[in-house]
């Protein structure tokens, strides 16, 4: 059976392939492993793709290509990085999983898995805004009902049921794998990497809008001209020590240290251009 599960999980990448080459790239990169013993469902670290046997058995193909291209998404968006401490995490992974299910559905990326989280009025919010959305309602709305038709497991950083203080994992489904922090960086560099070459492969074309902006603060970051400007006046205009000011943080020591003189100030005036002769 799971030799089967394998070779159906395989096919539905190489269709991906060949319908949406920017998702295939994305999912063919992850590798396959068999999670039925803490994963009820599938999930990502960003370099895997953890499955359950029987759910991914129990999907159509095309609803397979759907779940591929879920994972996708969640590390397209770094959803795990960015909950935040002060948001409530399942709530935020309801508000996840309305994104992802709105641009998969939105670029018809296989046939959507029922029961899932999708609201048309959520087409190309931010995860942060739907979170927002949705904690203002939350006293109209059944939350619980919301978390059980999550579709996945989002791997946020906790040990799963089982694993026990310091366990380690060999990332082969033999316990729930947890992630160092340096771990997690090299993966978001990993999964950044990954999005450049794929969009460079195929195209940007008709991608979700999210995915567009980010690839296009990827390629094209823009620097706070307020920040470059006080690095270059800070770069120019030295300080200098002076005897004329001791520091008085070294008098504990007994001892007479200089202090600095006071920083020289300058106007600055930033004009636009409006005369058209550029």
């Amino acid at each position: 059976m799971k030799l089967d599960t394998r070779d159906r999980l395989t096919k539905a990448r190489v269709r991906m392939l060949l319908k949406h080459p920017f998702w295939g790239n994305l999912a063919t990169r992850m590798k396959i492993v068999e999670a039925s013993e803490w994963c009820s469902t599938a999930a990502t670290d960003g370099r895997n793709f953890y499955y359950n046997t029987e759910f991914v058995n129990k999907l159509k193909p095309k609803e397979v290509e759907f779940l591929f291209g879920h994972e996708v998404l969640h590390n397209v968006y770094d959803h795990i990085g960015r909950t935040g401490d002060f948001r409530d995490r399942r709530l935020f992974n309801c508000a996840a999983d309305f994104c992802v299910n709105s641009d998969l559905i939105e670029q018809r990326i296989g046939d959507k898995i029922t029961p899932c989280l999708y609201d048309p009025k959520y087409k190309g919010w931010s995860a942060e805004e739907v979170y927002d959305d949705l904690y203002d309602k939350a006293e109209k709305i059944d939350i619980s009902d919301l978390i059980q038709q999550v579709l996945d497991e989002h791997m946020d950083g906790d040990q799963g049921q089982g694993d026990s203080e310091g366990e380690e994992t060999d990332g082969n489904g033999k316990g729930r794998p947890r992630l160092s922090e340096e771990e997690k960086r090299q993966i978001k560099d990993e999964i950044r990497e990954a999005l450049l070459q794929a969009a460079q492969a195929v195209g940007v074309g008709n991608l979700p809008a999210g995915v567009k902006r980010l690839i296009k603060d990827l390629t094209k970051p823009v620097v706070n001209w307020r920040e470059l400007l006080q690095q270059q006046i800070q770069s120019t205009i030295k300080d200098d020590f002076s005897w004329m000011r001791p520091n008085r943080r070294s008098w504990h020591m007994d001892a007479v240290m200089p202090g600095m003189k006071p920083g020289t100030q300058i106007d600055v005036c930033v004009a636009i251009d409006t005369s058209g002769s550029i």
